[in-house]
């Protein structure tokens, strides 16, 4: 890569397959994706360090073309950097790497879209984006809550990422859609601030739609826990919660962020060995094709 092979740090190993339609050079490029392979902190069934490498693989087995968004990769420039060179172990050093990642992309004039990996990985990135950002606005699309302070002796854990976020975002400019599991204590605290946003099953995004829309033109970052789906759409993930999404259901949400400005996102959580079929990862591709096109809409926005 001419300009990534500048800098040292961060290290991107290409070794890995390519998404489909991207590109390892950034010249003339606005997005840049990469993997994280970590699961480090998983609390229940581990495996997501495996997601990246099982979206890639499978991306060319979807066409390339949106028809909800009318959008084809083929006519969007965007880079594949790899995965980020990490170690297993403590989520600390990780969630460092990642913002550094993260801040390696956005001072090219690139929008970073993450593949994870667990979503403790989350943290790092918005460490990153509220420099560029400081309004930013956090969409989470989980079944959990992720409020703890603190999970298995780490602060870092999966379990606490939203927490996290929410010592550098305040709480009113974020949003949880479709929430579906936590304790009593997160539920509570969930109700009390208004960060639950409510969504029904089949129906459109209409709770989402007037909660944005205050916030009309302002930076928004999207983070997707694959859990978010009902686990007979993913069943490859660490956490399944029954009671959850379909793919038209993450239509009806992509329908109200194409009218926004979504400047960084990922994808977290899918652990492709846990689901024998391959579906899970073909649906983790789609959703990444469709994150791709959402942030490419409008391009300009971080130059």
């Amino acid at each position: 890569m001419n300009k990534s092979n500048q800098n040292k740090d961060p290290i991107f190993n290409c070794d890995d397959a390519i998404y489909m339609c991207a590109k390892r050079e950034v010249d003339n490029c606005n997005l840049g994706i990469y993997g994280v392979n970590y699961d480090g902190t998983t609390s229940f069934r581990p495996g997501a360090r495996f997601g990246p490498s099982s979206i890639r693989q499978v991306s060319n087995g979807i066409e390339s073309f949106c028809p909800q968004l009318n959008l084809d990769l083929e006519d969007i420039n965007f880079t594949d950097f790899g995965n980020l060179e990490i170690n297993f172990g403590a989520p600390e050093p990780v969630i460092k790497k990642v913002k550094t990642a993260s801040n390696f992309i956005y001072s090219l004039g690139m929008k970073p879209l993450l593949i994870g990996g667990e979503h403790s990985i989350t943290i790092g990135s918005i460490q990153s984006t509220i420099e560029y950002f400081p309004n930013l606005i956090l969409i989470q699309l989980d079944a959990h809550a992720d409020l703890r302070e603190e999970w298995l002796g780490s602060k870092f854990n999966h379990a606490c990422v939203m927490r996290r976020c929410l010592e550098m975002i305040s709480s009113e400019r974020v949003f949880q859609v479709g929430i579906r599991s936590g304790t009593k204590k997160e539920m509570h605290e969930l109700r009390k601030t208004k960060r639950l946003v409510n969504f029904i099953s089949g129906q459109p995004a209409k709770e989402l739609y007037n909660a944005l829309n205050p916030h009309k033109g302002k930076p928004i970052y999207l983070t997707v826990d694959v859990d978010w789906f009902d686990p007979s759409v993913i069943s490859g993930t660490g956490t399944p919660e029954p009671g959850g999404f379909t793919w038209q259901d993450f239509s009806a949400i992509i329908n109200v962020l194409q009218n926004h400005k979504i400047i960084g996102a990922d994808i977290v959580e899918l652990a492709p060995q846990l689901d024998p079929s391959g579906v899970s990862s073909i649906v983790g591709a789609k959703i990444t094709r469709s994150l791709i096109m959402l942030l490419s809409i409008s391009q300009s926005t971080i130059r």
